[in-house]
């Protein structure tokens, strides 16, 4: 029989995530992932769900885990396997695959991604030839063996993880394992694949895609999403106009906020002088507003820049798997100090998405402001660390421009959003990333558009 000791060497942390719908999905994948097993092995394997494992909110960004993970399974465990929510597994071929290794080695395994080009994303990092550097695609599952589970661990036990930015995990984690040329690079196991799972070319595929689309019934309404753009005077002329040539036309209920009134476009001024660095003051007013008799009631607010690219039509499919009574925060998960308690949150360019419960109870704490100035995104992170209401990432959301991403990891994805103007036609970026044929076709018509485009 296939594996029956080895499968039990085998632990899977699937990299779930506290919201309700996330939550459900990973429970789901456990119990694909147990029915497999079933028929390998009378000891199943353990699957853990990483939201549920300690009470560190760091726990997403893995490193400050492996200790936990290292005391737990380091004694008769041979790999740990990591897997996204939507990561699809044929057990019998992960098997196979991990088989060819040898489990008393240092492994790092995975599907490379590579920079084309040196990206703000990853501090510059390899800028002299930035594809020479493999960082794995979460995506297709990686895996760690327990060796270098072991020594990752005693590194982050001996030599606490310092206070940084987390902004992408899976470059962030090969950056810590390869250790300047001192650790294991990423080795590249063609089973692990991000193809859709019934795709003709997986057919050697250990680990596939499920499609994600359309996951959860009707889109919301867009009269059930208030829009609310933050600008300033000297963007006036310069931004907006790209907002209202691309993407303004699909909302149903947006504003301007300013430091200026100007009719013509219209904006508003909430009297929050313009801060040339973070918008903190302008943010909480925009909260206040929103809950507020000055605009209609919704159930969603999406806060964006005047330099955000967004597909609303994409975002209405995606807000059909939430639930707005729940305290929902929602776009890319950055990270600030994790290995030291820290915090996560929302990384305003991308567009922050709130339900309106979450911008109640926000509002009703003593969270506020320590200076207009502040990052209005890291001070609404610490304020919803502090409150114990979780932030919820999605891929789909992006700080920075398509340019800045491994073409591969784009390349699966039907993305929501982009952010920034540098050195790229905005417009021409929204028709080729953002827009769909008809706004209203079937979400089938929606992948295949974005697609052709790649």
């Amino acid at each position: 029989m296939m594996g029956e000791n080895y499968l039990r060497e085998i632990v899977f942390v699937i990299q779930s995530q506290s919201n309700s719908f996330h939550m459900s999905w990973a429970e789901r994948q456990r119990a694909d992932l147990l029915q497999q097993t079933q028929s390998l092995t009378q000891t199943p394997p353990p699957v853990l769900l990483l939201h549920s494992l300690t009470d560190n909110e760091g726990d997403w960004s893995i490193l400050p885990l492996l200790p936990y993970l290292s005391s737990l399974f380091g004694k008769n465990s041979s790999w740990l396997v990591f897997l996204e929510e939507e990561t699809n597994v044929k057990v019998t071929k992960l098997l196979q695959a991990l088989r060819k290794f040898d489990r008393r080695k240092e492994w790092f395994l995975g599907k490379p991604l590579h920079d084309e080009e040196s990206t703000i994303i990853h501090h510059y990092a390899f800028a002299e030839n930035p594809s020479i550097f493999k960082y794995p695609d979460f995506s297709a599952a990686w895996a760690l063996s327990i060796p270098l589970l072991d020594r990752l661990a005693n590194k982050v036990r001996d030599d606490p993880l310092k206070s940084d930015f987390t902004i992408d995990l899976k470059h962030e984690v090969a950056l810590y394992i390869w250790e300047n040329g001192q650790g294991p690079r990423l080795t590249a196991v063609p089973e692990l694949c991000t193809e859709p799972e019934h795709s003709p070319t997986a057919q050697h595929c250990a680990t596939t895609l499920r499609r994600p689309a359309p996951l959860c019934g009707e889109p919301v309404k867009k009269e059930d999403i208030f829009v609310a753009v933050k600008t300033c005077k000297k963007f006036h002329s310069e931004r907006v106009p790209v907002v209202k040539k691309t993407w303004e036309r699909e909302a149903s209920l947006l504003e301007y906020y300013s430091d200026h009134t100007d009719p013509s476009i219209p904006t508003i001024d909430l009297g929050v002088p313009n801060t040339e660095r973070g918008h903190c003051g302008k943010t909480f007013a925009i909260l206040e507003r929103y809950i507020s008799d000055a605009v209609p009631k919704t159930s969603w607010l999406l806060v964006v820049d005047d330099d955000t690219l967004i597909s609303l039509p994409r975002l209405q499919m995606l807000l059909s798997c939430y639930n707005p009574s729940e305290p929902v925060c929602l776009g890319e998960r950055y990270g600030y100090g994790l290995g030291q308690g820290g915090y996560s949150y929302i990384t305003g360019g991308g567009g922050m998405v709130f339900s309106r419960a979450a911008v109640v109870r926000l509002l009703a704490s003593d969270c506020k402001c320590y200076r207009d100035d502040a990052p209005d995104d890291m001070v609404l992170g610490m304020c919803l660390n502090a409150l114990g209401l979780p932030v919820t990432h999605s891929s789909l959301f992006h700080q920075a421009r398509p340019e800045d991403y491994s073409r591969d990891f784009l390349a699966h994805q039907v993305p929501i959003s982009f952010h920034k103007h540098w050195n790229i036609d905005p417009v021409a970026v929204f028709n080729r990333w953002l827009k769909d044929e008809s706004m209203s076709t079937s979400t089938h018509g929606l992948n295949k558009s974005t697609k052709e485009e790649l």
